[in-house]
């Protein structure tokens, strides 16, 4: 790999990993439990599981409720594309890094988990369309099912390859740390 190439992944990883925080920041502020007092929150709905709760958070939430969740479905479009792409790329660098250096276990994981991010955020792609459809009062007695067994999903396989860029990250300082002076 050319230093260009790693100087252009690093101002990704910075751009991108930016657009996380401003995007996990944005999307706290507009969850419908921030917009109405007691109210249950995107989350709760990703997870109702059952067209009877997905309408019972629906009406607890009330025409400001629906709006915001509405605008936090949309705007999670930015953010899976944000952390999906980070953590993948975050990943790649952990397997070239362990590559480069002889970690041949972290390197062998590293060929499959930084796509575990990617596929996250597809799931969170379709669940975020059920959710849409649901909102919509289009959804029926599929989607609110489908949208929980894909935030799951979702939730499993991002949460892998967080761990893998941190447990690399980890691999890297303790490297560092035990590097003779």
């Amino acid at each position: 790999m050319t230093p260009f190439a790693l100087v252009n992944r690093k101002q990704a990883l910075l751009v991108l990993g930016a657009a996380t925080v401003v995007f996990t920041v944005v999307l706290e502020l507009v969850d419908p439990s921030r917009q109405v007092a007691g109210a249950p929150s995107i989350l709760d709905f990703e997870f109702a599981a059952s067209h009877a709760r997905a309408s019972q958070i629906i009406g607890e939430w009330g025409s400001e409720g629906r709006s915001a969740a509405h605008l936090s479905l949309l705007l999670d479009y930015g953010y899976m594309l944000s952390y999906g792409l980070f953590f993948a790329l975050a990943g790649f660098a952990i397997r070239d890094t362990a590559r480069a250096r002889g970690w041949q276990r972290l390197a062998a994981v590293g060929v499959v988990v930084p796509f575990l991010a990617l596929a996250a955020a597809t799931f969170d792609a379709s669940e975020n369309v059920a959710l849409l459809l649901t909102l919509a009062g289009e959804g029926g007695g599929f989607a609110p099912p489908f949208a929980a067994v894909c935030s799951a999903v979702k939730f499993t396989l991002i949460g892998i390859a967080i761990l893998y860029v941190l447990c690399g990250v980890a691999v890297r300082l303790r490297a560092r740390l035990l590097q003779p002076t």
